[in-house]
């Protein structure tokens, strides 16, 4: 046999782009699912190409699906030549794989993966996708620990970096368990509000009138007059709540034009909105808003511990703690803790965000407050009211603050064939995902955040 003879040569290389012309029946292991009690089997996978490293007459290869990674060797042997061995090594990171290989146990545990237990010996290995050479950011660097990178002088990847290049930033460990945590908290905010009796709305996005104030609100040209863009659906949630909807929620994006750069503010997020009726009190409403808020953090507790861990390798923080029932302060009391704590404000001053937080630090062991606020970590969550339910009323609101009754005049009569006494409010999905793992910027919560300086991708 000659160098040149590669007995090798069907069980690797790059076949044609899939074009859905053949359905196989080979079935594929997610990388999860390759654990030690699957030692001896020859499976097939499809992963990305993580990181490669040729090694004499073998290539260590690591596999990543999402979340997980698994080592993976190819060796010069009965089953790979060496010709196999250096197409392996020459696959450029981020290609995506097809590889047939057999599961082995190892007797050192393989730290660097999340499938420590096992690596796989790799048989056939076929390009499904090829990646270019040159990535716009090395995903080592963007899922190294904060400070880690300072400390021992080695490359991170910057917010506006990962934010221009998204995709790739999407692909990292962290990124995948963010955005998986935070499909959890809408699962869980559904499932909660829907075992209530609430009922699931969509409402307008294109609307004639600011719904909250005149100002912060994007105008849009809708063919010979202006609309403007929903800065919530408050107005649709209390018509339906007229229409005799007691209960409804909405999960949809929310428009505020405001120049706001800090790190929790965006242009666009995704509201968690909440409407109901009350019998007595708009504490029920508070109360019910309250309860389904510790269904979504227990929720989130005792079923995302592998992406919070994840988050955390990365950026550490303390666990998320919430009391059951969540803690309710009056607004004067809330006033008189800061207070002692040497604060100085007056009796009607609106909550900063850095007294926000001292308050979260302070009311750990206290438990009461007529404030529709709600806070995480020391930071708002949610702002609500008792809603007006009178016609007359709101008539006599509006022209105070100098709106155009004529575009708001379908929800005002809404209110004139009786309306029940509502409440409600809204809760950013981004922030509350943000504040629960303890990261620094809503951006990182925001899978294409908008902000007053971005508008792309």
């Amino acid at each position: 046999m000659t160098d040149e003879d590669d007995f090798a040569e069907d069980r690797y290389g790059v076949p044609p782009m899939l074009q859905s012309q053949a359905r196989l029946d080979r079935v594929l292991v997610r990388v999860q699912d390759l654990t030690a009690e699957k030692a001896g089997q020859l499976l097939w996978v499809r992963a990305r190409i993580h990181t490669s490293r040729a090694k004499g007459k073998q290539c260590f290869l690591v596999l990543r699906q999402q979340q997980f990674n698994v080592q993976a060797l190819v060796a010069v042997g009965d089953r790979a030549s060496k010709q196999m061995v250096k197409f392996a090594a020459n696959i450029t990171k981020e290609s995506i794989v097809d590889v047939e290989g057999v599961v082995r146990k190892v007797e050192q545990k393989i730290e660097s993966c999340t499938q420590q237990d096992v690596e796989l010996h790799i048989e056939r290995i076929f390009v499904v996708s090829q990646a270019e050479p040159r990535l716009p950011l090395q995903l080592e660097d963007a899922v190294r620990p904060e400070g880690e990178g300072d400390e021992e002088g080695r490359a991170t990847v910057n917010q506006d970096t990962r934010l221009d290049n998204r995709v790739i930033d999407l692909r990292t460990t962290t990124s995948q368990a963010i955005f998986r945590l935070q499909s959890g908290v809408c699962q869980l905010f559904r499932d909660t509000l829907t075992s209530k009796g609430f009922v699931e709305i969509q409402t307008p996005k294109i609307i004639s009138a600011a719904s909250e104030g005149g100002a912060n609100v994007f105008t849009v040209s809708y063919f010979k007059t202006s609309a403007y863009l929903a800065q919530s659906p408050q107005l649709y949630k209390q018509m339906c709540i007229c229409a005799d909807f007691d209960k409804v929620f909405c999960v949809g994006p929310v428009f505020r034009a405001e120049d706001s750069n800090t790190h929790r503010h965006l242009t666009e997020f995704v509201g968690l909105d909440i409407e109901m009726t009350f019998n007595y009190h708009y504490h029920e409403v508070v109360e019910s808003i309250a309860d389904t808020m510790v269904q979504i953090f227990k929720g989130l507790r005792d079923r995302f511990q592998t992406e919070i861990q994840t988050v955390n390798k990365q950026y550490p923080s303390e666990p998320f703690k919430f009391l059951e029932p969540t803690l309710r302060l009056e607004y004067w009391e809330a006033v008189a803790m800061l207070r002692q704590a040497g604060v100085e404000m007056g009796d009607e001053d609106d909550l900063s965000t850095p007294n926000e937080k001292l308050l979260g630090r302070l009311v750990k062991e206290k438990k009461y407050s007529n404030s529709y606020d709600m806070f995480m970590r020391g930071e708002e969550i949610l702002s609500g009211a008792q809603r007006v339910h009178d016609a007359e009323l709101l008539t006599e609101r509006a022209l105070h603050h100098n709106i155009d009754l004529e575009k708001i005049k379908a929800y005002i009569d809404s209110f004139r064939f009786g309306a029940p006494p509502h409440a409600g409010g809204g809760i950013g999905l981004e922030r509350v995902t943000m504040l629960y793992l303890g990261l620094h910027n809503v951006r990182q919560t925001s899978m294409f955040p908008r902000d007053p300086k971005r508008l792309t991708p």
